[in-house]
């Protein structure tokens, strides 16, 4: 992958981004900047809202967000939400190819955990000129629902 920093015509290659460039004019330096912030650009984030528009895939990754950066196994995955194996390998395939979901090989078993960096580069890009950069009110500041004991 290759990025144009501003105000510059040369390609610079990401590689290039983790080597020093320590002096004391430099300042920042844009790419590496760009590099750790982690911008998401709009076909990676078309491509999450998709994987997360079906109602089988935003179960699956709430229920990874909600056990995570451990994940689950993925017999337990369809356990808890009672689908078909070959519904939850076609699923979490769909959410791996998205970036939203990392697999990992432990033995026999395949742990799926939820990928947090994709998603709060997801939220950060859908709330990026949120107040057109100003200091948010109140009417959009993300609510946290309280669930309501039962007696």
């Amino acid at each position: 992958m290759w990025f144009l920093p501003l105000g510059s015509v040369d390609l610079i290659d990401p590689a290039d981004w983790l080597r020093p460039k320590h002096n004391a004019t430099s300042g920042v330096d844009f790419p590496f900047y760009f590099c750790i912030i982690g911008n998401m650009e709009t076909k990676p984030a078309l491509s999450a809202l998709a994987a997360l528009a079906q109602d089988t895939r935003l179960s699956i990754f709430r229920l990874l967000v909600e056990q995570g950066p451990d994940g689950l196994p993925a017999g337990e995955i369809v356990e808890r939400l009672v689908l078909p194996n070959a519904t939850a390998s076609f699923h979490l395939k769909e959410l791996t190819h998205a970036d939203l979901v990392t697999p990992r090989q432990a033995g026999r078993f395949i742990y799926y955990s939820a990928n947090y960096a994709t998603m709060n580069a997801l939220i950060a890009y859908l709330t990026e000129n949120c107040c057109k950069g100003a200091t948010c009110d109140i009417a959009c500041a993300p609510v946290i629902a309280k669930r309501k004991r039962r007696s």
